[in-house]
């Protein structure tokens, strides 16, 4: 079919994930990320599964790690382990609308701002559910809003020119998700201590938001300095 999976290859595919994200060279990591999540996608973009049906359901999981976290706040237990294993669901479904859109011909405009949006509410669910774990509000917050505000000046450096992501910091999603799952998989193991584990995720993740966004002002300022 004319733009489709069929006779996509790695390189290929490469070349248009390359494309839909201004031009960004994919590292070797990536290289191998791309390549494991190209075969995962592939059968469904094969079935012409819409890229938006992937976002919705990656952002349906990513909401639904709250409620193992309420679960254990209000009931005890070691509910908050189903918490890591909705937000690991969730972020591969976050790679996998992406890779369907580009293998299936499917990518736009349209589709990537709906997918940006999913990305900061599923953000805000990953924080949300270390604070119903125990974490305090201010380190969530600070996390929650740091992490806001390094997107859109992506977004907004993207817009005058940037091209790319800017820079790629300490605290990109991956990172983002990682904490809140690690830390939130401690609540589950050590429900005892729960309110320290979830303090600490909050903590780590709202300095690893702040790094984040210095280091990627500094270099949208260097960028578009550059360029003047």
């Amino acid at each position: 079919m004319a733009g489709g999976t069929r006779g996509v290859t790695r390189e290929e595919h490469l070349r248009r994930w390359s494309a839909a994200h201004g031009g960004t060279a994919a590292s070797p990591l990536v290289r191998v990320w791309l390549d494991g999540v190209r075969r995962t996608a592939s059968p469904l973009a094969a079935a012409g599964v819409p890229p938006a049906a992937v976002t919705a359901l990656g952002l349906a999981l990513a909401l639904a790690a709250l409620a193992p976290a309420a679960a254990q706040a209000e009931l005890g237990g070691r509910w908050a382990l189903g918490v890591p294993v909705l937000l690991a669901v969730a972020a591969l479904a976050d790679g996998l609308d992406g890779a369907v859109a580009v293998l299936g011909g499917t990518a736009s405009r349209a589709g990537a701002v709906l997918d940006a949006a999913c990305d900061r509410l599923a953000d805000a669910a990953a924080l949300g559910a270390l604070w119903l774990l125990g974490a305090p509000a201010l380190p969530v917050l600070v996390a929650l809003g740091a992490g806001q505000l390094h997107e859109y000046v992506r977004a907004r450096a993207q817009g005058e020119g940037v091209t790319g992501p800017g820079a790629v910091t300490v605290s990109e999603r991956p990172t983002r998700v990682l904490v809140a799952a690690m830390f939130a998989l401690g609540c589950g193991v050590y429900p005892g201590a729960a309110t320290t584990w979830a303090a600490a995720g909050a903590w780590v993740g709202a300095a690893a938001a702040l790094v984040g966004l210095v280091q990627l002002l500094v270099a949208v300022r260097r960028e578009l300095s550059a360029s003047r």
